[in-house]
């Protein structure tokens, strides 16, 4: 039975049929009607990514006609089919769900997944249970409480203090072992050198010797140099110390802490002469003090001007030292003493080091440079000291107004010596008989003749007096030499 094919689409192929005689057979892949739909795919099977290929055979003039007709008919099924064609990553992604992967672009293929957060049962050692650091029994007069008080009583300031007002309330029969075997069982190595310490500010040196002498017989509290020097500072700040007559085999023998401890107590039990030759066979001996005890040997020398020629020596060790620690109290202190010596050179350059060092002045250094500025009559660079702690916010007090005014009323300046007055006035400070007799002396070089007998009037009202013969006078008088009226309260 012949197949019936449109004519429109395969009138070359029946014209072929016709020529030759022969009846050929259509292929599968062009009948109108197939014989049954198509299968799906396998699972699992990549249809997509097969490569068709062609195998090239011998065409022969018979099939021109037939392959002409094939063309034509795959030509219109391939327009047909222009909306379906499938990309490269479409294709794998499809064939991807199937085989059960996820495809990954190019790059770093072995992507390291991020850990997952610990569990508590996961993350606990393995082996036996840690044991508890505190535990509590049942019965609570089992556990004992004692060391734990001792640790924390043994450096603590307040039972420390009371252990020396029991001792100091003892009376003078009774010996110091009844109130220090008491607290025995708390004190630990370098305990008792508070409580020496404040025996000695009680007035009971005798009682702080005593309490070295039974620290030596315990075994667990000594030797320690920290009961000593205290011991030594109590006993040489009170003069009951036994100076040794070698002094310069001392200094050689003794430790560090030993000799700054006497020094110390020599010191303010105003010894200056002991403390300065201690000093001096240390410097003979190479010994390095701390600086600190310098500054306050030189504070208090400075205070007696015959003893200025002993200050010397101290700053020129102090000088020649690489690393010179000093705190801001005795940096300035050393600073006040070069002042009232005329050592201007020895204030700046302490002063420079001090900042250079990263250190903020305070206002009391701020005070002592610009007063002795003021002294050597720089009085540009002590006005540029004043802007420098105007621009850092300093909070002024009586001495920093009292040096300011001077300093202006040495520069003749009298509207700036007026509006630091006021702000004198409006910090709440009572202005002094220095800063009325400044005032009073700009105001009558001025030539405000008013102004004077407002300043005198206001003087009295605060208790002093000033006499204008007087300020008239001081005027005529070189600046260095003046006569200073005597206040009448």
């Amino acid at each position: 039975m012949d197949c019936i094919v449109p004519l429109h689409r395969y009138n070359g192929f029946i014209s072929m049929a016709h020529s030759n005689g022969k009846r050929r057979r259509l292929p599968k892949n062009i009948t109108p009607c197939p014989r049954r739909p198509k299968q799906p795919p396998e699972f699992g099977v990549n249809l997509f990514l097969k490569k068709t290929s062609r195998i090239s055979e011998p065409v022969h003039q018979e099939d021109l006609g037939f392959n002409e007709g094939l063309n034509m008919a795959n030509e219109e099924e391939e327009e047909e089919d222009t909306h379906g064609v499938w990309e490269a990553d479409e294709i794998e992604a499809i064939s991807s769900l199937f085989e059960g992967r996820i495809p990954q672009k190019p790059g770093k293929l072995n992507r390291e997944r991020p850990l997952p957060l610990p569990l508590p049962h996961k993350i606990r050692p393995l082996g036996l249970p840690t044991p508890r650091t505190q535990v509590r029994l049942t019965d609570q007069s089992v556990v004992s409480r004692r060391p734990s008080i001792s640790r924390k009583l043994y450096k603590d300031p307040s039972f420390l203090i009371e252990l020396a007002r029991e001792i100091s309330k003892l009376g003078p029969d009774e010996d110091v072992s009844i109130a220090l075997c008491k607290k025995a069982h708390f004190l630990s190595k370098g305990s008792l050198s508070l409580t020496i310490r404040e025996l000695g500010h009680m007035g009971c040196p005798g009682r702080a010797l005593q309490t070295f002498c039974w620290a030596q017989k315990q075994p667990e509290l000594f030797p320690d140099d920290r009961i000593l020097a205290s011991t030594i500072e109590v006993l040489g700040r009170n003069h009951e110390l036994k100076v040794p007559s070698d002094l310069k085999n001392f200094t050689q023998m003794a430790s560090r802490a030993v000799l700054e401890a006497m020094v110390r107590g020599f010191i303010k039990g105003g010894s200056l002469k002991l403390a300065w030759k201690l000093l001096l066979f240390a410097r003979k001996g190479k010994r390095m003090l701390d600086p600190g005890i310098y500054a306050k040997l030189v504070l208090e020398l400075g205070k007696n001007p015959d003893k200025h020629i002993k200050v010397m020596p101290l700053l020129d060790e102090l000088g020649e030292r690489e690393e010179l620690n000093l705190n801001q109290q005795d940096c300035t202190a050393i600073m006040k003493v070069c002042s009232k010596m005329g050592k201007f050179d020895v204030v700046e350059n302490l002063f420079s080091w001090f900042k250079n060092s990263g250190h903020d002045p305070s206002i009391v250094m701020y005070t002592t440079v610009i007063h002795s500025r003021y002294k050597e009559r720089k009085y540009r660079e002590a006005l540029a000291l004043v802007w420098e702690m105007e621009a850092s916010n300093c909070l002024f007090d009586l001495p920093v107004y009292r040096v300011i005014i001077k300093l202006f009323v040495a520069l003749n300046d009298l509207s700036r010596a007026v509006r630091y007055f006021s702000k004198l006035k409006e910090a709440g400070f009572s202005p002094t008989y220095d800063i009325y007799k400044d005032l009073l002396q700009i105001y009558l070089v001025a030539g405000r003749k008013a102004k004077c007998r407002d300043i005198c009037r206001e003087a009295e009202t605060a208790g002093f007096k000033l006499d204008e013969h007087v300020v008239l006078q001081n005027l005529q008088v070189d600046g260095g030499n003046k006569q200073e009226a005597v206040p009448v309260s």
